[in-house]
């Protein structure tokens, strides 16, 4: 991947195939940008209606042009693309870019174009980036290359930029070079018909001058590749993703199945979490954190301190940090001790340090100094609002004087300075990121500790059971020569049994006698439920009864569930299922659903209320490992219900993680299934008492 991609991104020879001398045109404006941007090698102008553009020698086809070339862009009608591309493999380049629109983003004529031109790429052994996309650009001084028609040529950086959107490339770059944010290679990816996001994440992997790796994505176009390589590149350089469509439908869901909580973006938001990709909701927060990234270390934790001039700037400060899961320790009593040297005792001496209005250059060093030294802080976060006495630039030297030694994370703001301010100018100029307001720091720094996080954590195994694969094929089997849509009842309970799941079994009833002899025998109470298959949803219908404690309330309920049950199906064999009230435990929800993107997600909630309308649930793409199950549990906002909350006893966590992993084997061995619902499965003190009570899986068609 390294030599192919280098054809494209360390050419040294590059021919425009559609270059023109039209000002405004993209063919003018591309050949323009490769020669402003001062390209280390050899430039070609192809056009077949010109002899010389731009002061340098033009030739009708790129068969004419007598030296060898390893990259062409490509600017002509998308008509002569085929033909163009077939040209560039009989003249032997290594790359092509293909600018032009009007492919597979078209409809179905484009996508049929796409496929001709992807085919002739592949038949001369060449690689395409695009089409319809905005360009590439490589910084190294050792290439200068500029191979896009906007207006930008980003500042020489350290990170690595991929986008889906030509348009947002170009805007993310312009906006980039105004912060002060540099690049090493920026690629806009098109269409993806051929090089495609993970192609070029694998070559940023080993690219020396790559760091930091941004990435703008419209979709995915092989999760499990992406996966792969996201989780490798992860410990060694951070990525930072701005994700398009993020549509939360399972926060809108009534129903608490599996595949209604799963919203568009659960599988999205699965994958970064376990690949240790950070997520950001705005092209802003991007810039946020690449920022924060470039210039500083990664906070070793979340304890965090802020230096004020100013009270409520300090108050906003402290709110969104404490918000976005952020300490803010007290000092020591010996920082303490150091300050009233200097502070004025009108000072709160607390955190956050509200030096007061008065405060300037000197008391920002001399503070900034004392609280370095506390070892309870990971974070600093000087805050300035420049009163108008205050010289801002001053203030900023000696917030870099203080500071320039440490190992801890800077991230400082500047509240109300503008962004002219020769003070931001200077602190950025000495790799210190600055801010406009403090709540953009507080969410950077959340999106920095959950990738400290993932570091640190261990990376996991995969556990194998001993389980009955042949009981469960056989029950599939003769689902399907019956032509059900899902598995419920007795049979259902057998493969949850058949995989090491605990379940409470049932016992079917034709009469209300027998279901009350059944329920005599089980032992009081016991939960009735309508034997009926066309009845998946047995709760909404109201064909469970639960709590059932005598035999003539058995009776009477078998009654009323009979006839209810004949006003609906009035030709259906009526029978009822028996089975023990499981009592004393909490009810969870356990299930899967198979993403068209990402494949099967695991899913763990907390049933009752907090399923059906908090929507207090966890996903994960299968399969999971050991520490990946118990994130699922431990993420949720209702955990602490499950760890003894108020003086109860404590579930047993061993046994639930368990029914996770096994669950997770039964999904990984069994492609037969969209959906499976274990609902619910109640988790109690005793080991004995955590059973599944119900359960349902829905068949592939």
């Amino acid at each position: 991947m390294k030599k192919e991609l280098d054809a494209i991104f360390k050419s040294r020879s590059v021919a425009v195939i559609g270059a023109t001398g039209r000002k405004g045109s993209i063919g003018r404006e591309t050949l323009h940008n490769i020669l402003l941007a001062e390209f280390n090698g050899k430039v070609f102008p192809v056009n077949p209606k010109a002899q010389v553009i731009h002061s340098i020698k033009a030739y009708s086809t790129i068969l004419d042009v007598p030296d060898s070339v390893d990259l062409a862009i490509i600017i002509v009608p998308k008509e002569h693309v085929v033909g163009v591309v077939r040209q560039c493999g009989e003249k032997g380049v290594k790359g092509i870019v293909v600018i032009t629109a009007g492919f597979s983003e078209t409809g179905k004529e484009g996508e049929k174009r796409e496929k001709e031109v992807l085919k002739v790429v592949q038949e001369y052994d060449m690689r395409m980036i695009g089409p319809n996309c905005f360009g590439i650009v490589n910084t190294d001084p050792k290439v200068n290359l500029n191979a896009t028609f906007g207006k930008t040529y980003p500042k020489q950086g350290r990170i690595g930029f991929i986008t889906q959107s030509g348009a947002m490339g170009e805007a993310i770059m312009n906006t980039a070079k105004e912060l002060g944010i540099g690049f090493s290679v920026v690629a806009s990816i098109g269409n993806k018909a051929d090089i495609s996001s993970n192609d070029i994440l694998e070559y940023f992997k080993d690219d020396p001058n790559t760091d930091i790796i941004l990435m703008y994505l419209e979709n995915f176009g092989n999760p499990k590749k992406f996966t792969q390589i996201a989780r490798e590149i992860s410990y060694k350089k951070p990525i930072v993703v701005v994700k398009s469509g993020r549509t939360s439908l399972g926060a809108k869901a009534a129903s608490s199945h599996t595949g209604a909580l799963a919203g568009l973006d659960v599988g999205v938001d699965a994958l970064f979490d376990q690949t240790g990709v950070m997520r950001v909701d705005t092209v802003e927060e991007l810039f946020d954190v690449a920022s924060a990234l470039a210039n500083q270390p990664v906070p070793k934790g979340n304890k965090v301190c802020v230096v004020t001039n100013a009270g409520g700037p300090g108050i906003l400060a402290t709110d969104a940090l404490i918000n976005n899961g952020m300490e803010m320790p007290s000092f020591s009593p010996s920082t303490v001790k150091t300050l009233k040297k200097f502070i004025s005792a009108e000072a709160s001496f607390s955190n956050p340090m509200d030096m007061v209005a008065g405060a300037g250059a000197k008391e920002f060093k001399l503070t900034l100094e004392a609280v370095l030294k506390d070892k309870r802080y990971d974070t600093i976060i000087p805050i300035f609002v420049p009163p108008v006495t205050i010289n801002q630039l001053e203030v900023a030297k000696n917030i870099y004087e203080a500071v320039k030694d440490t190992k801890k994370t800077i991230l400082a703001c500047f509240m109300g300075a503008g962004f002219s301010s020769e003070g931001i100018s200077y602190l950025k100029e000495h790799n210190i990121p600055v801010y406009i307001f403090p709540e953009a720091i507080a969410k950077t720094l959340e999106t920095l500790a959950k990738y400290n996080n993932w570091l640190k954590k261990p990376k996991g195994k995969f556990r194998n059971f001993k389980v009955d694969t042949a009981k469960v094929s056989a029950i599939v089997a003769k689902a399907k020569a019956e032509k059900l849509d899902a598995i419920i009842g007795d049979d259902a309970i057998e493969i949850l049994q058949a995989y090491g799941i605990q379940a409470a079994g049932y016992q079917y009833a034709s009469s209300a006698n027998e279901a009350a002899t059944i329920s005599s025998q089980l032992g009081f109470p016991v939960v009735m439920k309508i034997n009926t298959p066309q009845i998946l949803h047995k709760t909404e219908f109201g064909a469970v009864k639960v709590d059932l404690r005598t035999e003539s309330e058995v009776k009477k309920t078998y009654n009323d569930l009979k006839n209810k049950i004949a006003k609906h199906y009035p030709n259906e064999e009526f029978s009822v299922s028996i089975q023990e009230m499981i009592t004393g435990g909490i009810e969870t929800v356990i299930g899967m659903t198979i993403d068209p993107t990402f494949g099967p997600l695991v899913m763990f909630g907390l049933g009752g209320i907090y399923v059906e309308i908090m929507k207090d649930v966890s996903f994960k793409i299968n399969p999971l490992t050991d520490v990946q199950s118990k994130e699922m549990i431990r993420s949720l906002k209702s955990y602490p219900l499950l760890t003894g909350f108020r003086g109860a006893d404590p579930v047993d966590l061993k046994t639930l993680d368990e029914t996770l992993l096994r669950v997770s084997q039964l999904v990984k061995d069994f492609e037969d299934f969209v959906e499976i619902d274990i609902n619910p499965f109640i988790v109690s003190p005793s080991k004995d008492n955590c059973k599944a009570v119900d359960a349902r899986f829905i068949l592939k068609k």
